[in-house]
């Protein structure tokens, strides 16, 4: 286990939050909801059927079960659900089927206050999780994206935070505008200040180094960091860099002269989904970083997804950090 993890969970039980885990029929949810419970992490509460516990091998006692078809909240949430996509042509009888879904039913959960966050994603596919959330949490105040990035944290090295890095998007915007990168930047770099406590140097990367080429997608990324330094002027932004030039201070001082950021970076936003999921990938493997995430930012309350390939010590993490999300 990493030291950002470590602390992390360290931090998580300083003040205990709740956590929805709603694919209670996947065993690994329960083997996490049991381990989250033990370690202090969180209160989770596990969406499940009798069935889906019966025989189960891990003790679930202490631990709330909720089958969300015989629910006595099923139509309240049915109501509040109804209140929010009305609008959109809803109807009650719509609104009461889908609270059986145990993502809307999660997320709902979640809005009313009955959890502070939910994790989600062993069974389901990032779109189905984050189309519940985005319908029922919405984004937060003064936010206009959700994205999503990867903690990386890199063994023996100097740059970043004692190698640790916030990489984004490298989940979910495939094909970003110059607003939406700009966007991405100041969430991740509250993200950073948040998860690690430590004050976020945000670099916008690209091939090219202030103005070395030309071409479309430099412009995109000199006018986001034009917008992020302009909708907030107080954070150390800067770009268009290379990734070296970025992190590496020696390369920072010879392509950047003068510059109070470059070579300093511990935000790194890619221009694309592409870049941010190959680096973060290439990270991990290669340099043998932990990469924690996908992580969602720009949603009122926390709501994260999982690789349907996670372990139940995944489930575990991402809950830790959700917990903490849900502190700030």
């Amino acid at each position: 286990m990493s030291w950002f993890l470590d602390r992390i969970i360290d931090r998580a039980k300083v003040d205990q939050k709740t956590i929805v885990l709603p694919e209670g029929s996947d065993v690994r949810t329960l083997e996490a909801a049991v381990k989250i419970r033990d370690l202090g992490i969180a209160k989770p509460i596990v969406l499940a059927t009798e069935k889906d516990i019966e025989g189960c091998a891990f003790d679930l006692s202490d631990i709330q079960i909720i089958d969300p078809a015989t629910s006595l909240d099923r139509q309240r949430y049915a109501d509040e659900l109804l209140s929010l996509r009305q609008a959109k042509g809803m109807t009650s009888e719509q609104a009461f089927e889908l609270t059986g879904n145990v993502l809307y039913f999660g997320s709902l959960m979640v809005r009313l206050g009955d959890a502070d966050g939910m994790v989600a994603g062993a069974l389901n596919s990032t779109s189905d999780v984050l189309r519940a959330a985005l319908q029922v949490i919405k984004t937060a105040p003064n936010t206009a994206l959700v994205s999503a990035f990867f903690v990386i944290v890199v063994p023996d090295c100097e740059y970043g935070a004692d190698g640790a890095f916030i990489f984004a998007d490298s989940g979910l915007v495939q094909y970003p505008s110059a607003g939406d990168l700009s966007e991405i930047g100041l969430s991740s770099a509250a993200s950073f200040k948040s998860l690690l406590e430590v004050d976020p140097v945000v670099a916008f990367l690209s091939h090219s180094t202030l103005g070395s080429a030309k071409g479309e997608s430099i412009d995109r990324v000199r006018e986001a960091v034009a917008l992020a330094k302009e909708k907030a002027p107080e954070l150390p932004i800067d770009g268009e860099y290379q990734f070296d030039t970025a992190i590496v201070p020696s390369v920072g001082a010879s392509k950047a002269p003068g510059s109070d950021i470059a070579g300093k970076a511990n935000v790194l936003v890619f221009p694309d989904l592409d870049s941010g999921n190959i680096a973060y990938k290439i990270a991990q493997r290669l340099a043998k970083a932990e990469a924690f995430g996908p992580i969602t930012q720009g949603l009122a309350k926390p709501v994260n997804d999982l690789s349907r390939g996670c372990s139940a010590d995944d489930i575990v993490g991402v809950a830790a950090i959700t917990a903490v999300q849900a502190q700030g």
